[in-house]
């Protein structure tokens, strides 16, 4: 059963910022904010104010820019990191706090009766400065279930509009999100928020497993940036939303290219060819079976159109290439080239790219077909019979 609608709450200026080594100017912040929210992503998660005074003036740049999406920023559950959070232009906190046992113990030295406390005073200090607030559970995953469900009671209570359960750790697996998600939502009534790290390549599938089990929002990143492994991919998330359980979330997807592109850069972070929506190679097609099918009718080979996201499929010529690839690929260079030509290129293609690593470009199909020329207009070697 899903909620009526799924809001995507994105954090590439918070927690993604927090991969090792990341750091955005102010102008990368806005290039970004300003594309995350002309694709139409309802919620940006822009910063932390107890950094300093510098992040604080970002925050208030970025909240200037008079964005449609709505903006929060995190902040520890302290009151002077509260204090921070006020005029800033901001409409939300999450407020974040342990609640596993291992970091409320051994990170904190605190017990799970001031974790609590904790959450009643500050979730009401919050809202006398005018903000709405989200409790954030870290390492929820981690942590007692009932003692979640009774955080998450306490958080509803004191007047908090929100609950992030957090695998901070990446260490849940989508039957056990389901679940825990399910029991959440049957304990409070208040938006349930998930929070996936990728540690285990399962951010994405643990996001919508939150979301079958009752989740609200979901907090994302793009690129799937973040600490050590990464978060839940924006682009990942969105179109498994939509292509898998036909729930629109009101984002363009068709802008994610140009979107990662500028995460990219601004990050330093390359995205890999394999990555998946916005990776080079996930449109692109070798092996002779496939380029066939894809040539007869693009549905044979094709669950995701690629338009849908901006893209479109590129045939490259290799090892695993076949006839119909060669004919199709001399095609698009204006030379037609008989079945029988494509059989006789397609040993030279295959050594071509075992050599040099790589797919040969239009020049040098062109050189190909010459060689092959010149090889069949030599006369065969006369030999005297009678020797």
């Amino acid at each position: 059963m899903f909620p009526p609608s799924i809001i995507i709450d994105d954090t590439t200026l918070r927690d993604g910022e927090q991969s090792a080594g990341v750091a955005f100017n102010l102008d990368e912040k806005i290039e970004i904010a300003t594309c995350l929210d002309a694709l139409g992503v309802p919620e940006l998660e822009i910063g932390i104010p107890a950094m300093g005074d510098v992040e604080r003036e970002d925050i208030r740049a970025i909240a200037s820019l008079g964005l449609k999406a709505n903006l929060l920023v995190w902040s520890r559950m302290r009151a002077d990191d509260l204090d921070l959070c006020r005029d800033l232009g901001v409409t939300m906190v999450d407020i974040s706090i342990p609640l596993s046992d291992q970091q409320i113990q051994r990170k904190l030295g605190k017990s799970r009766a001031w974790v609590l406390e904790s959450i009643e005073y500050h979730v009401k200090l919050a809202a006398d400065l005018g903000l709405g607030v989200t409790v954030g559970g870290e390492d929820s995953s981690r942590a007692d279930e009932d003692f979640v469900l009774c955080a998450a009671e306490t958080a509803q209570d004191a007047g908090a509009q929100r609950f992030r359960f957090a695998d901070t750790l990446g260490v849940m697996e989508p039957f056990g999100v389901f679940a825990r998600i399910g029991a959440l939502r049957r304990a409070i009534d208040i938006d349930i928020e998930m929070h996936a790290h990728d540690d285990l390549g399962l951010a994405t599938a643990n996001t919508l497993a939150a979301v079958r089990g009752g989740a609200t929002h979901v907090n994302t990143t793009v690129n799937g940036l973040g600490e050590r492994a990464g978060n839940a991919a924006l682009e990942e998330v969105a179109v498994g939303l939509h292509k898998l359980y036909g729930q629109r979330t009101g984002i363009d997807l068709t802008g994610f290219p140009e979107l990662s592109a500028q995460v990219a850069r601004a990050s330093g972070r390359a995205v890999g060819w394999h990555k998946s929506v916005v990776g080079e190679g996930v449109f692109t097609h070798e092996a002779g079976i496939h380029v066939d099918g894809l040539l007869k009718d693009p549905a044979n080979y094709q669950a995701l159109d690629p338009q849908d996201v901006g893209r479109q499929h590129t045939l490259v010529l290799g090892k695993h290439s076949g006839a119909q690839g060669v004919m199709a690929a001399y095609a698009r260079l204006g030379r037609t080239r008989a079945r029988t030509e494509a059989d006789e290129l397609l040993p030279r293609i295959r050594a071509f790219v075992t050599r040099i690593k790589r797919a040969p470009f239009p020049v040098e199909l062109v050189a190909l077909y010459r060689e092959l020329g010149r090889r069949q207009t030599v006369p065969a070697p006369q030999y005297d019979r009678a020797a």
